[in-house]
């Protein structure tokens, strides 16, 4: 892929388009990773600058916004807003506390078990935000410290959320970009996930769980619990049911048809909308679809919209090729050195700011890399390794992935703020082995 001509991007005062694009994107990501203000409006206005400043025409932006990602999030999200009001997430959570007695280890396992499958078939911060205020509400009943449920919780969210294309947004971002099917992330990483997932269920029991303690009393008021009166609406719920196995498939069986993942989920989310009403009038359809789209997170795909524009305009002005060609240089062109670089780097990057804006720079960067490495058989090793290291990573701080930052609101607004360092000292050390892990695999795997 060859960088374009930079004397043909007519920037504003003449200004050189490299220096320009490199700049608005530091400071962006500057500001985004402060946390002063709405991420959203930083991106958003971030994008508008590179329009401004002559970096992209407003085609070229609209070119580099990937609406296959948005369409994926926006469709994923309406299938969960409708199926949520079936009452079905907070019926398999108290099932599964009364599957183990009530016994709050076992409640921790089994709510973190519950949350890394969510995590790989929903997504992991629609999950977190399904189950953390269930697992307070147990806490609460069992009279024991909310913490290590807050801690486990974004601790299977993310290990889960990497083992398929939908499970974490930088896995959506990936895929998208590369082609790579519901199945191919399953088969490359679901093993490697399952693996991590047994030894971080071992720690959370041994250490986490080693404190919870209860009473007699408090484990009979949480059996009491009738897991039936949580459902709302059975009719709804077993359209909803058969909707989601119906994308799942979709998203197995569509890329033998050419059928972007994003279609998939638009089209189920539609039929969804479609069938949970049919035959009612058109005001309560519309109710229900108001409903439902009150329930999409807009402020996350804006800020979606924002930072492809932002990536585009950097990789327009041939940075991210001239990164390449260094990146390329310090690994001799060696893919498996490659892959290892890009796998630490994306873990420890994604310890230190939000993952996604990491990978979405990293994507065009890998990309510009192919030729040089051998083609996309010789590179697939590489995007495995930047899938798994940002994913992975994201469990090394509390700002590493958006889940991260959810659940600690979530405590934070229940009264149990989660500490930046108190989480570091246990997060960090699982994210280093998960990674050394995730190095191992990839070398008997690839190489």
């Amino acid at each position: 892929m060859n960088p374009p001509n930079q004397d043909q991007i007519a920037t504003l005062f003449g200004l050189d388009p490299v220096i320009l694009s490199a700049s608005i994107l530091v400071i962006t990501f500057i500001v985004l990773f402060s946390e002063r203000f709405n991420r959203t409006v930083v991106s958003l206005i971030g994008a508008c600058t590179v329009i401004i400043t002559g970096i992209l025409t407003q085609e070229q932006a609209i070119a580099g916004i990937d609406f296959n990602t948005l369409a994926l999030l926006t469709g994923m999200m309406i299938i969960v807003a409708v199926t949520r009001q079936t009452g079905l997430f907070e019926y398999i959570s108290i099932w599964a506390v009364q599957l183990v007695k009530g016994d709050p280890r076992g409640v921790l396992i089994v709510l973190a078990l519950v949350t890394a499958l969510f995590s790989a078939f929903l997504d992991n911060l629609t999950t977190v935000l399904l189950v953390v205020p269930v697992a307070l509400l147990i806490a609460e009943k069992l009279e024991v410290s909310p913490y290590p449920f807050l801690i486990s919780q974004i601790l299977a969210s993310n290990i889960g959320g990497t083992a398929t294309l939908i499970g974490d947004p930088p896995n959506i971002l990936i895929g998208s970009a590369t082609g790579y099917s519901f199945t191919d992330f399953l088969f490359n990483l679901g093993p490697l996930v399952l693996i991590l997932l047994v030894l971080t269920t071992l720690f959370l029991y041994f250490y986490l769980g080693s404190s919870l303690q209860t009473s007699e009393e408090n484990r009979s008021r949480i059996m009491r619990f009738r897991p039936a009166d949580s459902i709302q609406d059975p009719a709804l719920l077993k359209v909803s049911l058969t909707m989601i196995a119906a994308v799942i498939a979709g998203f197995i069986f569509g890329d033998h048809y050419g059928i972007a993942p994003g279609t998939i989920a638009m089209f189920s989310a539609a039929l969804l909308l479609l069938f949970c009403d049919f035959g009612e009038s058109a005001q309560v359809q519309g109710q229900r679809l108001r409903l439902a789209l009150a329930e999409v997170e807009w402020g996350a795909l804006f800020f979606f919209m924002g930072l492809f524009i932002l990536v585009h305009g950097v990789k327009h002005t041939g940075i991210l090729h001239m990164l390449g060609d260094k990146l390329i240089q310090l690994t001799e062109g060696d893919p498996q050195t490659t892959a290892f670089s890009v796998l630490w780097l994306s873990a420890l990057a994604s310890s230190a700011i939000d993952n996604i804006p990491f990978v979405a720079t990293m994507i065009p960067l890998v990309e510009s890399m192919e030729i040089s490495l051998g083609g996309a058989e010789a590179i697939k090793p590489v995007w495995w390794s930047l899938a798994l290291g940002s994913c992975l990573g994201g469990n090394g701080s509390l700002i590493g992935a958006a889940a991260n930052v959810m659940v600690a609101g979530l405590g934070d607004r229940a009264g149990y703020p989660l500490n930046f360092l108190d989480f570091i000292k246990i997060g960090l050390p699982i994210m280093l082995v998960s990674v050394l892990i995730a190095h191992v695999y990839v070398y008997l795997v690839y190489f």
